[in-house]
C-alpha cells in the first residue's frame, strides 16, 4: 500500500510508529552486547495476553544485541497442583514449607510445564529459547534455607526448617555463557541441588538476583505486580540510588514481598550489577518500555 492513499489518521498512526523507533534507538545502542537477567513472574506470566506480549519483547531484546536470561517463578500453579493433590501447604515468612512430597510437586511444575510454556512462547516468537533446570548439570547448587522466626510469647527468636526450601551457594556461570554464546536465550527454573544429590525450591527473586552477581549483569529486572518501589504516601518512586535504597528497605512503610525484591536488587548491585529495575509486569511490553523509553517504567536503582 502506498502512503499517498493512506488516510490523515493512517499516516498520523505510522508517522508516531517510526518516531518511537527513531527515539528508542539511542536506548537499543546504550544496551547492544548487555547481558540482562529478567525475573519473570505474577501476573504478566498466569495472563496469557501478558504472556504473549513478555515473549515477543524477549525475541527483540535478542534481536537488537542484548543477551536476555529469564529467570521464571510458578507459585500460583505450584498452588493448583498441591490443591489438586490434596497437598495443604503452610507459610513461614512467605516461603512455603517445602516437604518431600512438595519439592517433587514443585520440580515437576516449574521445570516440565512452565518452563516448557515459556520456552514455547518465546520461540514461537521467533527467539531461540532453551529451557534449563536449576537442579541439573550443577546450574544451580544450593544448601537448606533456615529461616529465624521470632517466638510470640517468649519475643526469642528461633530457627526454623522449612524443608526443601533452598539458598543458592553457588552457579555454573560457564554453562550460561555457553548458551548465550550459541545464539540461546536461557530461561531458568529456579531449583536448586545441593552436594548429596537433594533438590531445592529457591526463590524466583533470590535466584535471579544471584545469577545476575555471578555473571556481573549488567541489568537485573524484577517483573512484579505493582507500579514498583511506593513511598509512604503510595506514591511511585522512580528511582533510588544504591545508598538511599539500603535506607530505605528498613523503612516501616516497605511492606510484604517488596522488601525482600529491594534487598535481592541491593545484594545484586553489591556483587557488581550495575543497575536494577523493579517494574509492573502487568503492563503489556514492560519490558521494551522500562530499556527503550527515555523515562522507563518501575523504580530503577543506580550505583
Amino acid at each position: 500500500m502506498k502512503f499517498d492513499f493512506l488516510s490523515e489518521s493512517d499516516q498520523a498512526y505510522f508517522i508516531h510508529k517510526a518516531s518511537t523507533l527513531v527515539e528508542a534507538l539511542p536506548f537499543i545502542r546504550e544496551h547492544s552486547g548487555d547481558t540482562i537477567v529478567i525475573k519473570y513472574g505474577g501476573h504478566a506470566m498466569g495472563d496469557p495476553k501478558l504472556a504473549k506480549s513478555f515473549a515477543k519483547d524477549i525475541g527483540l531484546i535478542k534481536e537488537v544485541g542484548i543477551f536476555p536470561i529469564v529467570v521464571h517463578g510458578g507459585g500460583p500453579q505450584i498452588a493448583d497442583r498441591l490443591k489438586s493433590k490434596n497437598i495443604t501447604s503452610q507459610f513461614i515468612d512467605g516461603l512455603r514449607v517445602t516437604d518431600i512430597e512438595t519439592v517433587k510437586v514443585v520440580e515437576d511444575v516449574l521445570a516440565n510445564e512452565i518452563n516448557s510454556e515459556i520456552v514455547s512462547a518465546i520461540s514461537d516468537s521467533g527467539g531461540k529459547a532453551i529451557g534449563i533446570s536449576g537442579n541439573k548439570n550443577n546450574l544451580l547448587k544450593a544448601k537448606k534455607l533456615k529461616v529465624q522466626v521470632k517466638d510470640s510469647d517468649s519475643n526469642i527468636e528461633k530457627l526454623v526448617d522449612i524443608g526443601f526450601v533452598g539458598q543458592p551457594t553457588d552457579v555454573n556461570t560457564k554453562l550460561i555463557e555457553d548458551h548465550i554464546h550459541s545464539g540461546d536465550i536461557p530461561v531458568i527454573a529456579p531449583l536448586g541441588i545441593d552436594i548429596e544429590g537433594n533438590s531445592y525450591n529457591i526463590n524466583a527473586d533470590t535466584a535471579a538476583g544471584f545469577i545476575a552477581a555471578k555473571l556481573k549483569a549488567s541489568k537485573l529486572l524484577l517483573l512484579t505486580d505493582v507500579a514498583g518501589v511506593l513511598d509512604k504516601d503510595k506514591k511511585l518512586i522512580p528511582s533510588l540510588k544504591l545508598e538511599d535504597a539500603l535506607s530505605l528497605v528498613k523503612e516501616d512503610f516497605i511492606v510484604g514481598g517488596m522488601k525482600p525484591k529491594i534487598q535481592t536488587c541491593i545484594d545484586a548491585m553489591l556483587s557488581g550489577v550495575t543497575k536494577s529495575t523493579i517494574l509492573d509486569g502487568r503492563i503489556p511490553h514492560a519490558l521494551v518500555l522500562e530499556l527503550f523509553t527515555e523515562h522507563g517504567i518501575g523504580t530503577q536503582i543506580y550505583s
